[in-house]
């Protein structure tokens, strides 16, 4: 282990050649092959701050790492500080006042479990290895968004180390403008070291409802499932997918359906909406736990995978959209995808209120695509964009979370003019030299 000292710093320094160094400095994405010159392992918002400055001081190029799920990397710098929040995980619950505060390199399957013991819950994304850090800056998006709102709609308040060092309480009271920007802008502007959630009572249920079609039936499905929008209540998530199944023989097949959290039997009347739409080759209705509904993806979406992804909003869903995300083809190259609606919750909040954007969407379209083989790289992002590319007429916005292209116009996607002039105000107050600038 190293010996190199950071004054004030009682964590675990790991260099390259160092044990543990190369499990450090992987992530999800295994595309992602960088050597950073120095891993700082925080236990303390303490930790942080001594790391913070001391990136400053020796102008190492700083990165910020809690679940290390951003399809780019952006924490894992070549030849800079990695500055691991790993340490900082843990997760206490308050069942009275319903509040979490949960540490900046918590888990978003700590929160769930911690929480669960109530019955209670907050919006958090569908794979519990992602972190809680990544996934609420970039907005937080997740089954119970339609309901409770994203995740950094329900956070209260935040802990934040800035660029100076200065250790910060920022909620709607305090540095105001700060708590606009860590509401979806990325967070750009400090580590986040707390956050203080607020928690709603949910139970410990859920339901996931899939009718299944042919490619060439899978039209008339949609067209249907998009009608019924209007009446789905805030507790079900409706969401279509398209991709190859094994349970039909490996054969590309789409489906409509919806993830309900709460009473079963509640969730089983919504199915009647779905009963005379198109002609389906199966129905599928599973009952789970909350916590086995929000680990379900975990070993799809696990690590060591190479990734890459793409990610738009739809104000319309109209049937040119739809005929475009039907046309898969037979690429074998190509992603699944689906189409996931937005609304309730998300949209009673105004624009303005918060950095995070495109409130108003109709559906999130996300195909994502997963491989071993380096050879292929070239291939599956070629694919992935290809299938993307037929519903970019229709799109309105990208959501920051899924950018998997580190260029300027995927950020534009993803924030107006008028947010953007804003963030980087935020930029010039409080991270006038751009100290962080690998978490966006």
């Amino acid at each position: 282990m190293t010996e190199l000292m950071i004054r004030g710093f009682d964590g675990q320094l790991v260099r390259p050649g160092d044990d543990g160094y190369d499990a450090g400095r992987a992530v999800w994405n295994a595309i992602v092959d960088r050597r950073p010159a120095l891993i700082a392992r925080c236990a303390s918002a303490a930790d942080v701050v001594a790391a913070v400055r001391y990136g400053r001081e020796t102008g190492l190029e700083i990165g910020v790492r809690c679940g290390g799920h951003s399809f780019l990397g952006l924490p894992v710098v070549e030849g800079g500080l990695l500055i691991d929040l790993s340490g900082l995980s843990s997760v206490r619950v308050d069942p009275g006042s319903r509040r979490a505060w949960v540490g900046g390199g918590a888990l978003l399957g700590a929160l769930d479990v911690a929480a669960q013991r109530y019955g209670l819950a907050t919006t958090a994304g569908n794979v519990s290895h992602t972190g809680v850090g990544g996934l609420t800056l970039g907005g937080g998006i997740g089954w119970l968004a339609r309901l409770h709102g994203l995740s950094c709609d329900n956070v209260a308040s935040y802990e934040l180390v800035t660029a100076d060092g200065d250790v910060l309480r920022v909620s709607e009271t305090e540095h105001p403008d700060l708590f606009w920007g860590l509401r979806g802008g990325g967070g750009n502007v400090g580590v986040v070291t707390e956050f203080e959630f607020r928690l709603h009572p949910v139970g410990t249920r859920a339901l996931v409802a899939d009718v299944f079609y042919r490619l060439d039936d899978a039209g008339t499905a949609l067209r249907g499932w998009r009608d019924v929008f209007e009446d789905t209540p805030r507790q079900a998530t409706p969401v279509a997918r398209i991709g190859r199944r094994d349970e039909f023989d490996g054969r590309p097949v789409a489906s409509i359906g919806y993830v309900w959290v709460g009473d079963p039997d509640e969730g089983r009347r919504l199915l009647a909406s779905y009963s005379d739409i198109g002609r389906p080759i199966n129905t599928r209705v599973r009952e789970l736990s909350y916590l086995d509904l929000q680990t379900g993806d975990d070993e799809a979406e696990g690590h060591a995978m190479r990734r890459y992804c793409k990610g738009r909003y739809l104000r319309e869903l109209p049937d040119a959209a739809i005929d475009a995300f039907l046309a898969w083809g037979n690429d074998p190259y190509r992603p699944g995808a689906r189409l996931t609606l937005n609304g309730g919750a998300i949209a009673d909040v105004p624009d303005e209120e918060s950095a995070y954007s495109h409130r108003d969407a109709l559906v999130e379209f996300t195909t994502a695509a997963g491989w071993t083989d380096p050879a292929e790289d070239e291939a599956r992002v070629a694919a992935a964009r290809r299938y993307a590319a037929g519903l970019e007429p229709y799109t309105s916005g990208a959501y920051v979370n899924t950018i998997a292209d580190e260029d300027d116009d995927a950020v534009r996607q993803a924030y107006s003019t008028d947010k953007l002039a804003r963030l980087h105000h935020l930029k010039c107050t409080y991270d006038p030299t751009n100290l962080f600038h690998r978490t966006l």
